[in-house]
């Protein structure tokens, strides 16, 4: 590629299986050290070891010192949405099933991706704000609407302050297992800290999935589906 953005080094990078299985792994938002990663790419310490390194270089990997480990993180939200469009792409042109998307029932409904929602309930909820101009959408661009505001300063969500951040407040980000758009950006991330924080649903160890309550789930779907 002579012109732009070196694409082929990035495609070359999350190409590779271990790599794209640690990267996965770390859809949750979390952080792991290598010993754990390497479980997840199903490879030696040593070949683990080399792999992060070459995820660092490329600067797609962050790392922390805590005590004696040393511990993996997405460098960004940007890392977490290729990821989730990669999947996606892979989704569609892979091996067709019946339905796209996960097998496990409680990762299509909801789950983490990076810091937001995801899944059948974050899409419907998109859906939602589009529709009653919560949030709206012009082409590419997506930003809070008429009703914005007021909405989400009803339920505790200040949006001033999200608006003061230098991280885009609203974000489309393709959901892999539904193929349509759910919210990411500083305003998903509030959403699901609220989600959390209200207690109606809560996050299993080692698990990407979202589970509601049987009244989480009605709260949740009272507020952002109804």
């Amino acid at each position: 590629m002579k012109e732009g953005p070196d694409i082929a080094r990035i495609a070359s990078l999350v190409g590779d299986p271990a790599r794209a299985n640690m990267l996965t792994a770390l859809m949750d938002g979390g952080a792991l050290t290598a010993s754990e990663l390497a479980l997840e790419a199903g490879v030696s310490l040593p070949t683990a070891s080399s792999h992060l390194a070459k995820l660092m270089d490329g600067k797609l990997l962050t790392v922390a010192s805590q005590g004696r480990h040393r511990y993996y993180a997405l460098s960004g939200t940007e890392v977490a949405n290729m990821i989730e469009a990669i999947s996606g792409v892979a989704a569609h042109s892979g091996p067709r099933r019946a339905r796209p998307g996960p097998r496990d029932k409680s990762m299509r409904e909801a789950r983490v991706c990076y810091d937001h929602l995801a899944g059948d309930h974050a899409v419907k909820m998109f859906d939602r704000f589009i529709a009653e101009e919560i949030i709206v959408r012009d082409d590419e661009e997506i930003r809070l609407g008429p009703a914005g505001a007021s909405f989400f300063t009803a339920i505790g969500i200040d949006t001033s302050t999200l608006s003061s951040s230098r991280r885009p407040m609203c974000r489309a980000c393709l959901d892999w297992s539904v193929r349509r758009s759910h919210l990411a950006g500083s305003l998903g991330t509030a959403i699901l800290d609220k989600i959390l924080a209200e207690k109606w649903a809560r996050r299993p160890a080692g698990s990407r999935v979202v589970e509601f309550t049987p009244p989480g789930r009605k709260a949740f779907e009272k507020l952002f589906l109804a």
